[in-house]
């Protein structure tokens, strides 16, 4: 492995001098609230009551970005930064306060002692800024709160950017986590020729909360091994001197720099390209002991070395010797502002790491051409006629979207490995799956250039898809349904960005990051009990109602309309939940298009009711619409008087009041469609306690009963799946018997027949290995005179 020596070329003394600047303001940012330049010595009226922060990551942190710095105003590298320590929001605030691009986006905090001052005050303080690297920091795509994600968020940026360095800093901390092991393998699918380069720089500063770090403890042999078993080149920095480690940090930056530019004019197949891994001491330049207890350099640097500074005369003394000790005066003049020394290190433009356009991808966003829904609608002669896959007719609209961006590259799907499963192979009649390893015979619909990535790490497939919308493109995100969990946490952090980013105003919106489950719960009879699970959007709901949607498509048109609406969008999460099995057709495309613009409707066509329900069926989801349906028919037959009024739920936002979410509706509204006493039977497709929760201040909340999964699953048939749910046709048409009032007696006979048709259906189904031809078979029929099977 290759450590780097001292070069002969460049001046670094502006680069110390910023990088002096840059931790001056990182201590000051945890400690102060007035006295920025240290005019006076420091008085306890000076310290803030609170002390919050992590001083240990930052110098670190501010050495990268100041040799970053040099590389883009030397070299004319378009670069663009992704801090994984997101503890190290003192390091990124002062940085984008020295380049200038905080007070060009916060004015109120201007480059001198006042707008110091302030930045100091702020600092994780009521009413100021987080303590992390969040969206309102110029040059933020990577928040950072919850490790494991920068990687895949770098790769994600550098696809389909060809000029772009994304240089990348992992925490040895962080480096422990499984999705970040699992991002190393992004070099697989990064083109030379299409992409962007990522350049990773791990920092071994030792250390986490208060614990060594098993990477940092690694033997180098070991190290090394893993590195470059994951295919990359580690170039080492190691010290503790500044002088030394700025000569080799320097050195060592060329080197990758001037390899990444050879890879990329030369490599045809998957180079192994260079990363740094950089060890300084954790909590580097702060007090080295402190009670005669040893700090620099140990885990007790992690966030503020000195405690009870305002109580602690000696702890004061060493806070101010300590920030002295950076000689502020040659970095800042008399009114604060920088001088011209640390201002040499700062490039020009929007070539600051603060400004570079990429960091503020709304900016750059580009509306998808998307085509005409009619082109790939199916058709309709009457509801319920005919079947069709709705997943696949989406991926016919998804190859004509990459069709379209051929040329652009600003659109591409992201699973692990489930594109041909979910039905949407189709994609790979414009596109293939991008590959830089090997490809064989036996390999199909692989290529170098490919715009659909699959990787069985469900943590990189979003991690990259964020990185990518983050950056100005458009996505999808395609995934089995139970293992969406597995980004539960993610999503979270998601949400959090995109809700704080409709504070800021020069964050135009990006993307909406676009999730498709489909192989849902009720259709994964052949997966069994691991693979049934719903509950992904009862954690997407929690967030707050300005950034997320969920979606529940009944058949193949309101997939492809909802699906264009979402692709349209921006700033939210969409949750689309929609099966790949044969499923009726149950709405024409502008039916579609106007149930699906409405959200939730009476389905006039499958009611009776005249306007006067006696009991309200509805339903969300494709196979809760079936069993409703199915449900309906049976009434029709045996209760042909009962009135029934059949209302579908697509937008799973619509049963909240408007008061609670953008697209809630008003109790006149929901009162209209579902009556204020009349009983509501629902089916729904997930765990039924979500639709009481979204319901409960509702008029006729006491009239409510859901049907959902109740966490029965196994290995089994499909309908048997609603049926052990209670979910099903015939449990359906006896939840209406016992609910309507006055029904009881007089459908006895009835209830007694649907009870024994579950009982028929458990002997069949252990008998035969199928559903029952009636229920298989079954298919809706406005005439309801039509013989049925």
């Amino acid at each position: 492995m290759t450590m780097a020596t001292t070069p002969e070329a460049p001046d670094l003394t502006m680069v110390d001098a910023w990088w002096r600047a840059a931790n001056y303001l990182a201590v000051g940012q945890i400690y102060l609230r007035e006295n920025p330049l240290l005019a006076e010595p420091l008085r306890p009226g000076h310290i803030k009551p609170r002390l919050l922060g992590h001083w240990g990551t930052s110098p670190g942190l501010n050495l990268i970005y100041a040799h970053l710095n040099r590389v883009i105003r030397e070299r004319g590298t378009h670069a663009i930064h992704v801090t994984g320590p997101g503890h190290g929001g003192p390091s990124a605030l002062a940085a984008s306060w020295l380049d200038g691009t905080y007070s060009e986006r916060h004015p109120n905090i201007p480059r001198d002692a006042a707008g110091m001052a302030t930045l100091f005050r702020q600092f994780s303080q009521p009413g100021g800024v987080p303590s992390h690297i969040a969206p309102g920091v110029p040059g933020s795509i990577h928040e950072g709160g919850e490790l494991g994600y920068s990687l895949s968020h770098a790769f994600g940026a550098a696809f389909d950017n060809p000029d772009l360095v994304v240089a990348c800093v992992i925490g040895d901390g962080e480096a422990e986590t499984g999705p970040l092991a699992a991002s190393w393998h992004g070099n697989k699918f990064l083109s030379p020729r299409t992409d962007g380069a990522v350049l990773p720089i791990l920092h071994l500063n030792g250390w986490k909360i208060a614990n060594p770090t098993l990477l940092a403890r690694m033997p180098r042999a070991e190290l090394d091994a893993l590195l470059t078993g994951y295919g990359w080149r580690p170039i080492h920095i190691e010290g503790d001197e500044p002088a030394r480690v700025h000569a080799r940090f320097a050195a060592a930056l060329e080197e990758a720099l001037d390899e990444i530019t050879h890879l990329k004019a030369t490599a045809h197949t998957r180079p192994r390209w260079p990363m740094l891994v950089l060890r300084t001491p954790k909590g580097w330049t702060g007090p080295h002991t402190v009670d005669d207890t040893p700090v620099e350099g140990t885990w007790r640097s992690h966030q503020v070395p000195l405690a009870g500074v305002r109580e602690n005369p000696e702890h004061l003394a060493l806070l101010d010797g300590w920030m002295r000790s950076y000689r502020p005066d040659e970095l800042f003049d008399a009114d604060g502002h920088p001088t011209p020394i640390v201002l040499a290190n700062v490039p020009a433009g929007d070539t600051r790491l603060g400004a570079v356009p990429e960091a503020n991808g709304g900016a750059l966003l580009r509306e998808l051409p998307l085509p005409d829904l009619h082109d790939f609608a199916v058709k309709v002669s009457e509801p319920g006629a005919s079947s069709s896959e709705p997943t696949r007719a989406l991926g016919e609209l998804l190859r004509e979207v990459f069709a379209r961006t051929a040329t652009r590259r600003d659109f591409r799907l992201f699973g692990p490995d489930e594109t041909e499963s979910n039905r949407l192979g189709a994609v790979y009649q414009a596109t293939a799956k991008a590959w830089q390893e090997p490809i064989t015979d036996l390999d199909t619909h692989l290529a170098p250039d490919g715009r659909v990535v699959e990787i069985l790490s469900e943590h990189t497939c979003q991690g990259m898809l964020e990185g990518y919308l983050l950056t100005g493109r458009h996505g999808v995100f395609s995934c089995y349904e139970a293992f969406t969990h597995i980004v539960s946490s993610m999503f979270n952090q998601h949400a959090k960005w995109l809700h704080a980013c409709r504070e800021i105003d020069w964050r135009p919106p990006i993307a909406s990051l676009n999730y498709l489950l489909t192989s849902h719960v009720w259709r994964q009879d052949q997966n069994g009990f691991s693979h049934q699970d719903p509950g992904f959007v009862d954690n997407v709901i929690n967030k707050r109602p300005e950034v997320v949607r969920v979606y529940l498509p009944p058949d193949t048109n309101t997939l492809l309309s909802v699906g264009d609406h979402a692709l349209r969008s921006r700033g939210l999460v969409n949750v689309i939940v929609a099966g790949k099995t044969p499923t009726p057709d149950w709405l024409t495309m502008d039916e579609a298009v106007l149930h699906c613009t409405r959200g939730a409707g009476i389905w006039e066509w499958a009611s009776n009711d005249d306007g006067d329900p006696e009991v309200v069926l509805a339903c969300a989801g494709d196979v809760p619409t079936l069993e409703t349906l199915a449900a309906v028919d049976l009434i029709r037959r045996h209760l042909p008087e009962l009135r029934v009024r059949v209302v579908n739920i697509v937008d799973l936002m619509r049963l909240v009041p408007e008061t609670e979410h953008p697209h809630g509706m008003p109790d006149r509204e929901y009162d209209a469609l579902f009556g204020t006493d009349v009983p509501v039977i629902f089916a729904y497709h997930g765990y039924p306690w979500l639709i009481h929760r979204l319901a409960y201040r509702r008029h006729n909340h006491a009239h409510l009963h859901v049907r959902g999964y109740k966490e029965y699953g196994t290995t089994t048939t499909p309908f048997d799946m609603v049926v052990l749910n209670d979910m099903d046709r015939y449990q359906r048409v006896i939840d209406v018997i016992d609910r309507v009032p006055g029904l009881g007696t007089r459908a006895a006979t009835v209830r007694q027949s649907m009870v024994d048709a579950r009982t028929r259906h458990h002997a069949w189904i252990l008998e035969h290995g199928e559903d029952m031809p009636e229920v298989r078979d079954w298919t809706w029929s406005t005439d309801i005179r039509k013989p049925r099977h």
